[in-house]
């Protein structure tokens, strides 16, 4: 953890984690009823893994469709 924000910007930080943290914090509030703090802990971080996996390959992929609809493709045609 300590590596991971000592190698991220703030901005990266906020942009790029916040949205994913809260999510997977819901989440476990909501869901995660395990009777183990270390169970919680372990499902709590997957859930922040996956959560973010999702959100960065759905920023991706509309990077990737922005850029091919960007005015560069529309003077080529």
């Amino acid at each position: 953890m300590y590596t991971l924000i000592r190698s991220l910007s703030f901005r990266q930080l906020f942009v790029g984690q916040a949205p994913a943290l809260g999510v997977s914090l819901l989440c476990a509030e909501l869901f995660f009823k395990l009777h183990s703090f270390t169970l919680e802990c372990a499902a709590f971080l997957a859930t922040w893994y996956v959560v973010d996996l999702g959100i960065q390959s759905l920023r991706r992929s509309w990077g990737r469709a922005v850029d091919r609809s960007g005015p560069a493709a529309r003077r080529t045609i």
